[in-house]
């Protein structure tokens, strides 16, 4: 019993006193296999990672998967790759030089916040506060708690009684910073621009806008590890967190995650485990008679998603959803020519149950609901220049503009 305890201290002490994680020459490869025996061996690998982080997982023959290798574990993955014959090639040679320059210089940070840089929960949190005190159209909501005792914040935009709503949810996924960005843009554009199709849609739906769904996590890949991905409770003695975009409560467990509580795919101890989801869950359910579409934010692939993630099987509304995709991502396309792809999440992707945007059309009947995997194709993958900002978020509101205008027509 003692050495158990002296254990767990030690593991205690350690992860207290661990430094922010550095990525020196961890290695981004691509790998395409061409036979589903090798897409198995990747998942069989994917379940097991040993060190290795997978950025985009194996789905199907012929479809990329991305693994970041640390140094030391180079030659055991060329190896591995080697032995069940896959195609791979260097994509990212040094994953730090990407975090290094990310961000702008410190001499060339704004004081004010912005969309030049990538920002903390708290500043991200304070100008929400500032932005609902200083427009009348704009209000806080608090959609939900966390782990570590955080609000998961957000803001509801209602320029008019009765309006159809829509409900935007980013950040879910710690890493992929360009989310929560994106929607603090879009909120700016909406209570700001003299754009007449912004106003127009602005006005003429009611926003509910949740830039960060996981605001520990969201943290802890600013404070201490880059690559975090799931929430922050215990699962086990040597891991934390849960995959926050496999703990919901429809369909949950029945593909496309993990039973393993250190993988980056872990669904939870149950569906729901996890107070985030569960909190945001019910304050969906509060306002779901309101709500006509609901639009999950990801990055990165440069892919708008069709539910369901659970099951091959289209959805009764598929070719009505295809339709007002397609369009979306012409839109988007017209001011960068920045292309997406458009299709079901299974087809384009993976299986992945227990996601949000299948709890809100399986639970509560909302219909036009999408997921959407920002830039970029995986060059800089997780790690977008924050640069990429602004544009980013000018292409996504203009697809979104579409995409709200074309679902009401079902409605």
């Amino acid at each position: 019993m003692w050495a158990c305890n002296l254990f767990i201290f030690a593991l205690a002490l350690g992860v207290a006193l661990a430094g922010k994680a550095r990525f020196d020459n961890y290695v981004v490869y691509r790998v395409v296999p061409t036979t589903q025996d090798q897409v198995d061996a990747l998942r069989d690998i994917e379940d097991q990672p040993d060190g290795l982080n997978f950025w985009a997982g194996p789905t199907q023959p012929n479809r990329t998967v991305d693994v970041m290798v640390p140094p030391h574990k180079i030659a055991d993955f060329e190896d591995m790759m080697n032995i069940i014959n896959a195609n791979y090639v260097v994509f990212i040679e040094d994953v730090q030089k990407l975090v290094d320059s990310e961000r702008p210089s410190v001499e060339a940070r704004s004081a004010s916040f912005g969309w030049n840089d990538y920002y903390r929960i708290d500043q991200i949190y304070s100008w929400l506060e500032e932005v609902a005190r200083t427009y009348p159209a704009a209000s806080l909501i608090h959609a939900g708690r966390t782990f570590e005792g955080r609000q998961i914040l957000g803001l509801k935009i209602s320029y008019r009684n009765n309006n159809p709503g829509v409900f935007l949810e980013g950040g879910i996924h710690a890493r992929e910073w360009i989310a929560p960005a994106t929607l603090t843009f879009i909120i700016n554009q909406l209570l700001t621009s003299t754009n007449t199709a912004i106003r127009n849609v602005a006005e003429n739906f009611d926003w509910y806008i949740v830039p960060s769904a996981n605001p520990d996590g969201y943290e802890f890949s600013h404070t201490n590890d880059r690559m975090w991905r799931k929430t922050r409770s215990p699962s086990n003695i040597l891991c934390r967190g849960a995959d926050p975009n496999r703990n919901w409560g429809f369909q949950w467990n029945t593909g496309g995650s993990s039973s393993l509580a250190c993988s980056d795919t872990f669904h939870g101890s149950s569906a729901f485990s996890e107070i985030e989801t569960r909190t945001l869950s019910e304050y969906i359910t509060t306002i779901a008679s309101k709500l006509k579409v609901y639009v999950s934010i990801h990055s990165y692939m440069q892919m708008l998603l069709l539910p369901y993630g659970f099951t091959r099987t289209r959805v009764s509304n598929y070719n009505s959803l295809l339709d007002i995709g397609q369009k979306s991502i012409a839109s988007l396309a017209s001011r960068y020519g920045t292309q997406y792809s458009v299709g079901n999440v299974v087809d384009l992707l993976y299986v992945a149950s227990g996601s949000s945007v299948d709890w809100v059309m399986g639970v509560h009947g909302i219909s036009n609901a999408f997921i959407y995997e920002l830039r970029d194709t995986g060059r800089n993958g997780f790690v977008l220049p924050a640069s990429e900002i602004i544009p980013t978020g000018q292409e996504t509101l203009d697809a979104l503009i579409t995409l709200v205008t074309e679902s009401r027509k079902t409605f």
